[in-house]
């Protein structure tokens, strides 16, 4: 009866050994096929992964002007293959009426900024202090022969040091032009015709 018993607590012991996992033996995951975990003492942080290098950089397509009559930008020579060829007056002003007050419509239309009129002034005669010469140009470019201004800061006084009355263009007239300036007014060339050079 002892032998018996002694039997069944050393086949109990021995069953409880073969299920029992060893803290030396395999773990699961090593029966699993997986890598056993290293004890806390064996582990060693890893460098961090180095930041990924940035690949090429989409450029984005420049925004299209929508077709037709809508296209912000008249194409001179679309004008002109169509047989419409525009003055440069009617350039600024479509382009003014579509809202562009840049390039071509930082401009004024020809003819709309007259040039100013007033006396004409020798390039050898010396300008006494508060008169300028102003030049200016015809539309098409032709140069137009200085005519007299007084200086933006200047302000003429009489005999009894009071202030007189200045024209709002600034362009002098004859009764206030400086002693010994010959009393000639300029003269505006035609289209195509060269500006007169007198002294």
């Amino acid at each position: 009866m002892v032998v018996a018993l002694l039997l069944c607590i050393a086949g109990g012991a021995l069953l409880a050994l073969l299920w029992m996992p060893s803290r030396t033996g395999p773990d699961r995951a090593d029966v699993a096929g997986g890598p056993a975990p290293l004890p806390a003492q064996a582990r060693v942080a890893l460098p961090a992964a180095p930041p990924a290098t940035p690949g090429p950089i989409a450029r984005k397509e420049p925004a299209r002007a929508p077709e037709g009559d809508a296209d912000p930008t008249p194409d001179l020579k679309s004008y002109v293959a169509r047989g419409d060829n525009p003055s440069m007056a009617e350039v600024i002003e479509r382009l003014h009426q579509r809202g562009i007050h840049s390039g071509l419509g930082a401009f004024s239309p020809p003819g709309t900024s007259p040039p100013l009129v007033g006396l004409a002034v020798p390039e050898d005669f010396v300008l006494p202090k508060g008169y300028v010469r102003h030049h200016q140009a015809t539309d098409d470019g032709q140069a137009i022969e200085a005519v007299l201004m007084f200086a933006p800061d200047f302000q003429m006084l009489d005999t009894a040091g009071k202030p007189v009355a200045m024209p709002k263009n600034g362009i002098v007239p004859p009764e206030q032009a400086p002693p010994g300036l010959p009393i000639r007014r300029i003269v505006i060339p035609a289209a195509n015709e060269p500006a007169p050079t007198r002294r």
